[in-house]
């Protein structure tokens, strides 16, 4: 049997996803296609978000998406380890180290040895940093809001609720993620 060849025309960031979900159906019988649905519609719509925060509050800073969580992180923890940073902000350590040496070179994270632990170090920020991170965050959180306008608060608290339950779940079958 020939295989339905799209309108590769008229296939969309959006329409891809109804298209998936119809082919894998019909050519792989036991695939669920609700559930596929559900995490296409939901990495989407994260990577649709994030790329519209980092493009216009994070990038015109000089900053990427990874540099702010590092410094939202530092700002709300700090003094923090690197190694928390990165349990915290979802990235690895690595990363983190990479972020921290550029962001201490831009003038706005201070590193400094650990009192208890002479090979751990604590992250803080500068006062440029601070100032940074505020006025950024003042705007990133601008744009959250006009995200979340097209949902009523009660919408809000459910999709919240539901995000939530969904990865609480996340432990019965042994999910991987950054810890």
């Amino acid at each position: 049997m020939p295989q339905e060849q799209p309108d590769n025309e008229h296939l969309h960031f959006w329409s891809f996803i109804d298209h998936a979900v119809s082919r894998t159906a019909r050519e792989l019988p036991g695939v669920d296609p609700l559930a596929m649905r559900l995490v296409l519609t939901l990495h989407r719509a994260a990577n649709m978000l994030v790329y519209d925060l980092e493009s216009t509050v994070h990038r015109p800073r000089g900053w990427s998406w990874p540099g702010f969580r590092v410094l939202f992180a530092v700002w709300l923890a700090a003094p923090v380890e690197a190694k928390k940073v990165a349990e915290l902000s979802g990235m690895s350590r690595a990363a983190v180290s990479a972020l921290v040496s550029t962001l201490e070179r831009d003038g706005l994270v201070t590193k400094e040895r650990a009192p208890h632990d002479g090979r751990a170090v604590h992250l803080g920020l500068t006062d440029d940093g601070m100032r940074a991170i505020s006025g950024a965050f003042s705007a990133h959180n601008e744009r959250e809001q006009e995200w979340a306008g097209s949902l009523s608060p009660d919408e809000q608290a459910t999709l919240i609720s539901l995000l939530e339950k969904l990865t609480a779940h996340s432990t019965h079958f042994e999910a991987k993620h950054r810890a």
